[in-house]
């Protein structure tokens, strides 16, 4: 195939005005929200702003991954996760005001950040929250969030900027220097996203604890940013600006999505099972908390989302060759997320269920549209074919039997 490498996507006309107009449809529910409900309001943010930082760094890892495995069938589309880590910045901003702002203003982590509650001499005084109180204390709390942020904020940065060094000078140094900053990330990733969903939303309700809750975030992470690379690489082809993406990278995404879909729900059964089944009291309140009438048709609605649907879908491999069924798919799998995010938070920060209204969807609206202006905004800045990556020419040739 006759590529035209030196085509740039342009940013602007429709995309650009619909993302403009969701991020003020966003400002304008978190501020209506301050103003009426600011506890909820601050839930929200923090959901969204997990949510959106989750998928920035999606596009790290999708391409550390790429480059340590030699997975050349992604290479045509190595621009659209390259996009994803210009988001970073506002993302990882974002994350650390509503993180910080929601704990000085005691609207998130009042579990364990509040008057008192580690002052033995206080009513509020809490012994098991006093125990965890070298880790869960405001100070290091925060510093632990900022530098996880910018250490692999730092990595996205450096992956970009060698892929991109790479279309100006050829040859194989920057494409070599890309698979060892890869490798060193997925090993410093590994290690501390983990930590990083601990801190931040398993610190929510600091009286439970769960080993896999880290893993199971980390399945979240992976299959929304597979999903979304797969709706944007469709979408963009939809539009003429990746005419290359054939039904085989198409179908190697799909089997991906597939596949850790089912990774994800291992990780939320076991996590669901084992407490249940060895009645553990320390780790059983966290579903209690969930079973509860207002939160436990969403308890089982998230499962249906984000594991029977997608399984369903993306079960045969016509499915997987699909560009429309795999739009939808990719489509419900995000969605799913967002629940299962949502349902992270709520019971532990607000308590009952109070029904979906502008804050859930405002708030949504509006990081989904600030998402999409950085992201599409980044890939403009850079041609859609990474013109002089060795592998380019095997996968635009990319080919899977349909057997």
């Amino acid at each position: 195939m006759q590529l035209d490498i030196s085509k740039q996507f342009e940013f602007s006309g429709k995309a650009k005005t619909y993302s403009i107009i969701a991020i003020i449809i966003g400002v304008l529910c978190i501020a209506l929200g301050f103003v009426t409900n600011p506890e909820r309001t601050w839930a929200n943010l923090l959901v969204c702003a997990y949510y959106m930082t989750c998928l920035s760094f999606s596009g790290v890892m999708f391409i550390a991954i790429k480059y340590v495995t030699n997975a050349g069938w992604a290479t045509s589309i190595l621009r659209v996760p390259s996009a994803f880590t210009t988001v970073i910045p506002v993302a990882g901003v974002i994350l650390f005001a509503v993180i910080w702002g929601g704990l000085y203003t005691h609207n998130l982590y009042h579990h364990w950040h509040a008057d008192g509650i580690t002052d033995p001499n206080s009513p509020h005084y809490d012994a098991l929250i006093a125990g965890k109180s070298a880790w869960l204390n405001m100070k290091f709390f925060v510093t632990r969030i900022a530098l996880y942020v910018s250490i692999w904020g730092f990595f996205a940065y450096m992956l970009r900027k060698l892929t991109l060094k790479e279309d100006i000078e050829g040859g194989m140094d920057n494409f070599n220097k890309s698979i060892k900053f890869s490798a060193i990330f997925c090993v410093i990733f590994g290690f501390t996203f983990p930590l990083f969903a601990f801190d931040t939303m398993m610190s929510v309700e600091a009286h439970w604890f769960s080993t896999m809750f880290g893993w199971w975030n980390l399945a979240a992470l992976w299959v929304t940013g597979l999903s979304a690379i797969a709706l944007v690489s469709i979408i963009l082809k939809e539009n003429g600006y990746l005419p290359w993406f054939n039904t085989s990278q198409l179908h190697d995404l799909g089997k991906l999505m597939f596949g850790f879909t089912i990774f994800w729900t291992y990780t939320w059964v076991g996590q669901f099972l084992l407490i249940w089944y060895a009645n553990i009291p320390e780790e059983l309140t966290y579903f209690v908390n969930r079973w509860t009438p207002e939160y436990k048709f969403l308890f089982w609605l998230d499962i249906v989302i984000c594991f029977l649907v997608p399984f369903l879908l993306l079960m045969t491999s016509d499915n997987k060759r699909n560009f429309k069924v795999m739009k939808i798919a990719a489509i419900i799998i995000l969605l799913g997320h967002w629940l299962d995010y949502y349902i992270m938070v709520m019971p532990g920060t607000l308590g009952v269920h109070r029904g979906f209204s502008y804050y859930e969807f405002g708030t949504l609206i509006g990081f989904a549209g600030l998402f999409v202006f950085f992201m599409l905004r980044g890939l403009s800045k850079a041609p859609m074919a990474p013109k002089n990556h060795p592998y380019l020419e095997e996968s635009t040739h990319h080919h899977i039997p349909n057997i």
